[in-house]
């Protein structure tokens, strides 16, 4: 087993404290957005032995298992993280397995840099993501009915949004997301942003059900995506809760800290709430218009202990151990690569001892066992 030793990335949007206070250290001053956890080229976890990524390219079967390289590749096919947001994140989607390696494919063919800020696709595969809430958590997924949806925007009186609430009406659920989503993008930027101006106004002056959209106009004044939020489910969830989110579902995470798991990707088209680039005609393409219920997911115990997140996606497999005073040794031993992450308490495996925001790689079917007094997160894979 390796100790990781984790890189933490500085984004504007994460909060100053949530990760410093869960690890036991002093904020820096700086926003501590994500602690990535895993083999992503990007930042890859240290351990005493190399990167991790060192370690698998050294030897991919011994460390991920012949049953997880036959199926993904001789590479870790899942990102593990720790998510702070102090402020709203981009709303965004992202591609399905298909359409990522489409994508990707017309990006290379056409010759745009993998640096360029206009790049959609900076790999073939496919981004879906868990995140789990380690305290109260806000976000926004998936699309609200479309009536629904009127009814807030009606709410507001800003006379400018009246087209939107009767489009909303007037077409079948499909046609009206897509058109409303699609105006909302392409208007006329000035007109706009006086539009987003006073929906805030409003909403600043109802509270309510209101209240999150003032809040993302505060970070992106005149931003179309605060109307384009509207149109989705606003969620709150609990300590223990999570969120599942699959291919072509828009979302964005608003505020809160939780341990966050996805298909080992970048790939993300932005919908608003960003002064990155937007790409409509292929943002259209990806999205899924489909109104529904956002489907908190709660874990699913075990005999074991073993609380998992049950998800439809093998590149990984999320759960988590609460170990009481006085539990025995839980055997972890699998045929495929883990992550192991503390949140709380004190949690020993093997010789190691965890603490909160500590994490151990532990190679495929190496004998795990964990006791202590505490909460241990599992990162696996399907196999």
């Amino acid at each position: 087993m390796d100790r990781l030793d984790n890189t933490i990335r500085p984004y504007a949007w994460g909060s100053a404290t949530a990760i410093p206070a869960l690890l036991g250290t002093d904020p820096t001053g700086e926003p501590q957005a994500e602690m990535w956890m895993g083999a992503h080229p990007g930042a890859p976890s240290r351990t005493a032995r190399g990167t991790l990524t060192e370690l698998i390219d050294a030897d991919p079967e011994r460390e991920l298992g012949p049953a997880a390289v036959a199926r993904f590749g001789p590479r870790l096919p899942f990102l593990l993280k720790l998510l702070a947001a102090g402020a709203p994140l981009s709303l965004q989607v992202h591609p399905d397995l298909a359409q990522a390696r489409e994508g990707y494919a017309d990006e290379e063919r056409r010759g745009v840099p993998l640096d360029a800020p206009h790049r959609n696709y900076k790999d073939a595969n496919h981004k879906p993501e868990l995140i789990c809430a380690l305290t109260e958590f806000d976000g926004l997924c998936g699309f609200r009915a479309p009536a629904e949806a009127a009814g807030l925007l009606d709410g507001l009186g800003v006379a400018s949004l009246k087209p939107y609430v009767d489009l909303l009406h007037a077409r079948p659920e499909d046609a009206a997301l897509r058109e409303v989503l699609t105006a909302l993008l392409t208007a006329d930027p000035e007109e706009m942003s006086r539009t987003v101006a006073e929906a805030a106004a409003a909403c600043e002056r109802l509270g309510g059900a209101h209240a999150p959209y003032a809040g993302l106009a505060h970070h992106y004044p005149g931003d179309p995506g605060v109307l384009a939020a509207m149109l989705l489910n606003h969620v709150r969830l609990q300590p223990g809760e999570a969120l599942y989110l699959g291919a072509g579902i828009p979302h964005a995470y608003l505020s809160g800290l939780g341990v966050e798991i996805m298909a080992n990707s970048d790939n993300v088209l932005r919908c608003g709430l960003t002064p990155k680039h937007v790409d409509v005609p292929e943002l259209l393409r990806i999205v899924r218009f489909e109104a529904g219920d956002p489907g908190v997911l709660r874990p699913e115990a075990s005999e074991d202990g073993e609380e998992v997140y049950d998800t439809p996606t093998d590149e990984f497999r999320l759960s988590r151990y609460v170990l009481p005073e006085g539990a025995g040794p839980h055997d972890l031993t699998r045929p495929a690569p883990q992550i192991l992450l503390c949140t709380a308490g004190a949690v020993r495996v093997g010789a190691d001892t965890l603490a909160p925001g500590t994490s151990l790689f532990v190679p495929a079917g190496e004998t795990v066992q964990v006791t202590g007094v505490g909460t241990v997160f599992r990162a696996t894979v399907r196999v």
